[in-house]
């Protein structure tokens, strides 16, 4: 066959290609995202799904990486990788940051380890504009309903509302540094930089503009690519986001029994409406993860603006006015 011809046919479909790859990357970057949401980021279940789990959140990431460098894009495109703090698993240090050495404790932590390091790689082989974005959990009220504080905020709504009397959850005692997605993502249009007064050292009076939340975009706006924690460096336990849920709506968790035994009783009816169930613990437990976001605070002038009590009470009064609405959703 003649080679010339094969030559042009390859060239007029890598311009094809490079037509549709910004439609293509955020379809397969969607995929790697929603996928997770939807099942593997509960990472018990990445247990059972290990082959899938990589295919989905290791190779998924080489998969895009090399659209992008098959199609000749390396300088036209900037690429952020939805890393999480499940790679530092079993924690080597406290809290965790940057240089702190990775120990992923399931499948899903090991597939991210393989994304987070093919990234560096390509950054460093190509130029590409790559960063990892080392984000810890940041929830929401649009946050999955098989996601532990979504589950929290679920069933404290209809317990609220009549609708359910119990729930059970795993390890009471597993520790997490939780924000707001607001701050870390900001899929709001609206602007998020804010003013600030600065009186200099002559005494004159500055006003200067600090842009806060959206961390992910923040670090791609940067001029060299680089990784960052971004994190609230706060933490709180499951049993305290029962507790803080449940004061929400004018009921004290007393907790009585121990281990798998344990359940949380309503100081004000006596009704039990929390157990713990052994299933939804993991085969190796990740039991504190707190992140140290220094870099970003100061490379990117980003921090936490939602706290965590503020981001409890949210989604507990999203989900109330959702099963008021709908008690089937």
């Amino acid at each position: 066959m003649d080679r010339t011809w094969l030559s042009s046919c390859w060239k007029k479909a890598m311009r094809c290609m490079a037509s549709f790859v910004g439609l293509v990357l955020l379809i397969q970057a969607g995929l790697n995202i929603s996928i997770r949401t939807h099942r593997l980021t509960l990472k018990e279940i990445s247990f059972d799904l290990a082959e899938y789990t990589a295919d989905v959140d290791g190779v998924g990431t080489l998969r895009l990486l090399d659209a992008i460098k098959t199609c000749g894009l390396i300088n036209s495109v900037k690429f952020y990788q939805a890393s999480t703090s499940e790679l530092f698993g079993k924690v080597q240090e406290i809290p965790q940051k940057e240089t702190t050495p990775f120990y992923p404790r399931s499948p899903y932590g090991a597939a991210k380890l393989y994304a987070y390091w093919i990234v560096v790689n390509f950054r460093e082989a190509y130029n590409l504009f790559a960063v990892n974005g080392i984000l810890f959990n940041h929830e929401s009220p649009r946050r999955g309903a098989n996601f532990v504080t979504r589950k929290i905020s679920r069933s404290v709504a209809k317990i609220h509302l009549g609708q359910l009397d119990c729930f059970s959850l795993g390890n009471l005692d597993a520790k997490r540094d939780w924000g707001h997605a607001r701050d870390y993502v900001e899929d709001s249009v609206q602007e998020t930089a804010v003013a600030e007064v600065v009186i200099a050292s002559d005494g004159v009076i500055r006003m200067t503009r600090t842009s806060q939340g959206k961390a992910m975009w923040l670090m791609l706006q940067t001029d060299e690519p680089e990784d960052f924690v971004i994190a609230t460096g706060e933490v709180h336990s499951v049993r305290e986001f029962v507790e803080k849920s449940f004061k929400h709506i004018g009921k004290t968790i007393v907790w009585e029994g121990k281990n798998e035994n344990e359940v949380g009783r309503c100081k004000e009816t006596g009704k039990i409406h929390v157990t713990v169930n052994h299933k939804y613990y993991r085969p190796t437990e990740v039991d504190f993860l707190q992140g140290d976001c220094t870099k970003a605070r100061q490379k990117l002038n980003w921090k936490p603006r939602v706290t965590f009590d503020e981001l409890v009470r949210e989604m507990v009064d999203a989900d109330v006015e959702l099963m008021k609405n709908n008690p089937n959703a």
